[in-house]
C-alpha cells in the first residue's frame, strides 16, 4: 500500500533574524580612509607618529571588538511557527545552541510594550506565570509589523479550534 503524504500548511511562521545592515563596515571604511589622510602627516612630523599610532592601534582594537560583537549577534535567530493546536518557537543563541518551546494558542497572550510613537518596544507571549520574548533583537518597525501579523495568525488559531 503506497504511502499517503499530508501536508498542512502552518498558520504562520516567520524566521526572525537581526538586521543586517553594513553600519560596521562603514567604520571600517572611515578607520581606512582616516588612516591615508593622516599617513603622510604622520610621516613628516615625527611627534604626531607616536600619538597618531597609538590613536588608531586604539580605533583598529574596538572596531575589532565591535565586529565580533557583531558577528555573533548575527548568528541570534528565532523561528516562529504557529498551528491550529500548537505554537512553536525555535530559538538559536549566540553560541549556535537551540531552545525549542511550545505553547497552546488558547493559552497563550501576545503582550505588546509600546513607546511614544506607538511602536513596539517590547513583544512578550505570556502563557501563565511564564514568559518568553519574541524578537528582542529586531528593530521596532519590524517588530510592530510582526506583532500585527502573529496577533492576526493567533486570532485565528484560538477561532479554529
Amino acid at each position: 500500500m503506497p504511502m499517503q503524504a499530508t501536508t498542512t500548511t502552518p498558520l504562520f511562521a516567520a524566521a526572525l533574524k537581526p538586521d543586517r545592515s553594513p553600519r560596521l563596515m562603514g567604520g571600517w571604511v572611515a578607520f581606512a580612509l582616516a588612516g591615508i589622510a593622516t599617513a603622510p602627516l604622520a610621516i613628516l612630523v615625527a611627534e604626531v607618529l607616536v600619538p597618531a599610532a597609538a590613536a588608531f592601534a586604539i580605533g583598529g582594537a574596538s572596531l575589532t571588538a565591535l565586529s565580533v560583537r557583531a558577528s555573533r549577534q548575527r548568528r541570534v535567530a528565532q523561528q516562529v511557527t504557529l498551528w491550529a493546536d500548537q505554537l512553536e518557537v525555535v530559538t538559536i543563541d549566540a553560541q549556535g545552541a537551540r531552545l525549542l518551546r511550545r505553547f497552546d494558542p488558547k493559552t497563550v497572550r501576545l503582550v505588546l510594550d509600546r513607546d511614544d510613537n506607538e511602536k513596539a518596544v517590547r513583544m512578550r507571549l505570556r502563557s501563565g506565570k511564564d514568559e518568553f520574548e519574541l524578537g528582542a533583537f529586531l528593530k521596532p518597525e519590524d517588530r510592530s509589523s510582526l506583532a500585527k501579523a502573529f496577533g492576526t495568525a493567533l486570532r485565528r488559531a484560538r477561532q479554529a479550534s
